[in-house]
């Protein structure tokens, strides 16, 4: 079962958050590779939306409103991506805003502990480069190459920015219930996102999956371009048994990420519903 070409592609990445194109290029790349429906999921933000949206209509290409919301799940970071959102809900607006304001106080935090292990300025210097001005990790990690403190980025995350090193900050996200709501508060579809890379047992996902389901999660991605067969079987298996939809998605960040293709994954089992079928698609 290996990555095939598919006109579906429900999660991508833009510059609007952690991707490396920018969404006009983004959904042209995807019309050009043959996608025609299309889903942007952004890291808690809908800012590249709009811009989409001007060239999908030019493209021909049905674009659905997406985000992917962060939250927490038993000490760890789980990711629920929202497809159809209505992007003019205020209140789901106002409650991305305050995951930026997360974002910010925990880049605040990781540029204090920097600065007493001898690194001053790694946020102006994180910032530069960071979708809407707000440094995580990976930024942090390019700043303290540029300034000679790590020869790489694998050294800066080794040394001080994985988990238990001392300039790795926790994010408070909310729970995977509350995540759940808010999505479909504003009409949305909750979709637990690439559930094998969570790096559980078979037990552990079960249990995750289970409460999703009982939290009001409406689809499980069985279909990503890093799943390989044997856990797209076990999710389709889990689909049904938790009577969730499917979806599929590359999650694409861009081209530096040869293994990731737009468009390209496994195929969707035939035991599964696609999600699509909640999803009403305009042009």
């Amino acid at each position: 079962m290996q990555n095939q070409p598919s006109n579906i592609d429900l999660h991508v990445h833009t510059t609007a958050s952690d991707g490396e194109l920018d969404p006009a290029r983004l959904v042209a790349l995807a019309a050009d590779s043959g996608v025609s429906t299309l889903a942007i999921t952004d890291h808690d933000s809908m800012a590249g939306l709009a811009e989409a949206g001007r060239v999908s209509a030019e493209r021909g290409l049905s674009l659905i409103a997406g985000v992917e919301v962060s939250s927490r799940w038993s000490n760890m970071d789980i990711h629920i991506v929202g497809l159809g959102v209505n992007t003019g809900d205020e209140r789901f607006q106002g409650r991305l805003q305050s995951q930026m304001d997360r974002r910010w106080e925990r880049a605040r935090i990781m540029a204090q502990r920097l600065a007493r292990l001898g690194y001053p300025g790694m946020l102006e210097r994180a910032a530069e480069g960071a979708p809407q001005g707000i440094p995580a990790r990976p930024h942090f990690a390019e700043a303290l190459v540029q300034a000679g403190a790590c020869k790489d980025r694998k050294q800066a995350f080794q040394r001080y920015l994985a988990q238990s090193k001392p300039a790795y900050v926790k994010t408070e996200w909310p729970e995977i219930s509350e995540a759940v709501r808010w999505i479909r508060e504003a009409r949305g579809v909750a979709v637990l996102a690439h559930p094998g890379r969570y790096k559980l047992t078979r037990t552990k996902l079960e249990r995750l999956i289970c409460m999703f389901a009982e939290s009001g999660g409406q689809a499980l991605e069985v279909c990503v371009a890093t799943h390989g067969p044997e856990m797209v079987r076990q999710l389709a298996d889990l689909a049904v048994k938790y009577n969730l939809y499917a979806s599929q998605g590359s999650d694409y960040h861009g081209p530096s990420m040869r293994w990731v293709q737009l468009g390209k994954m496994p195929p969707l089992p035939s035991t599964c519903r696609s999600v699509l079928e909640l999803l009403p698609l305009e042009k």
